[in-house]
């Protein structure tokens, strides 16, 4: 197989090394699209040697093509996404309790099932309800996901807030009602005007970054709550203690559960499957597996046209495609 590793700061290389050989609780699978993760941008900026090198790519779609799962729970040909590893590669073994079968009739990046999971794991664990009022602060490809995810669940105002106009035109077209820079928040969004509170039922901060948390803080009504979604990767992310004194809910967005994203993996699919959720207007550009040093640098650079970026195997021209 051929794949895909960090050899040196922003630096990648092709070798060719032995197909993936599965265990009697993994599949391989042929892959044929892996998306490009902001969490595994940092080791590519500063990991990796030609003696140590790194692999990357955990948002894989794939065609099974060898199975080592006893229970005849999956079959050779069977097109799967999941939770798994080292997945900018033309092969792939994953654990055969990690991954599900995707909707037919899509392109294969238009079903990757692990960043999907994860945007819906976080919101099931927060009070959105009809009729509530709903902020995403961040909209890059995961805080535009989870406009798309707040939309389903009917809110009564949906803000989406991000120093990027054309991020904002683009969470105005997937279902949010305002669209606002954090410099400009009107007033009435992050202060009570007499006996009118304004605020946020549920905030989510998507940026990943402290002043992201800060814009939060001051949109979250008393008692409601704020999910933090975003990648805070490196050293302390600080909290406005003016969380404490509206006895707000801190909701934690990452799961270290295995079960609980698959089954929110399970729920996004369908999301997928019925029209609910959609790939389409969030991945903006496709790479071959030689060109993953150029997919990280235009998601550092982020020019105006860029959501995300997905590594397409040329096999998966063989996949379906009626809905992609």
């Amino acid at each position: 197989m051929l794949v895909s590793q960090v050899i040196g700061p922003r630096r990648s290389e092709i070798v060719t090394a032995p197909d993936p050989e599965p265990t009697s609780r993994q599949v391989v699978i042929d892959v044929l699209a892996c998306g490009v993760c902001t969490s595994d941008r940092t080791p590519w900026r500063e990991q990796g040697t030609p003696e140590s090198p790194i692999r990357l790519g955990h948002e894989t779609v794939g065609r099974i093509s060898a199975l080592g799962d006893p229970d005849g729970r999956w079959r050779l040909g069977d097109i799967v996404t999941g939770l798994g590893g080292d997945g900018f590669a033309t092969k792939v073994a994953l654990d055969a309790d990690s991954i599900l079968r995707v909707p037919a009739g899509f392109a294969p990046e238009h079903v990757i099932g692990e960043p999907l999971a994860d945007l819906e794991e976080a919101l099931s664990r927060c009070p959105i309800i009809p009729g509530a009022r709903v902020a995403v602060v961040g909209l890059g490809f995961m805080g535009l996901g989870l406009v798309q995810l707040a939309a389903v669940r009917a809110p009564g105002l949906l803000v989406a807030i991000d120093p990027n106009p054309a991020a904002r035109a683009r969470a105005l077209a997937l279902g949010a009602h305002e669209a606002h820079h954090p410099d400009d928040v009107p007033t009435e969004l992050v202060s009570a005007q007499g006996a009118r509170e304004g605020r946020m039922d549920v905030v989510v901060e998507a940026a990943g970054v402290t002043s992201a948390l800060r814009t939060a803080s001051s949109l979250v009504r008393p008692y409601g709550t704020v999910c933090v979604v975003g990648y805070h990767h490196a050293g302390d992310a600080p909290m406005d203690m003016e969380l404490w004194y509206k006895g707000a809910t801190i909701v934690n967005g990452f799961s270290p559960a295995r079960p609980r994203t698959m089954r929110a993996m399970a729920a996004g699919l369908d999301m997928i499957a019925d029209g609910r959720f959609s790939y389409r207007p969030l991945i903006t550009h496709r790479f071959s597996l030689d060109d993953i040093d150029q997919a990280y640098e235009l998601m550092e650079s982020r020019p105006a046209d860029f959501v995300k970026g997905v590594v397409v195997m040329s096999d998966a021209s063989a996949g379906p495609t009626a809905n992609s």
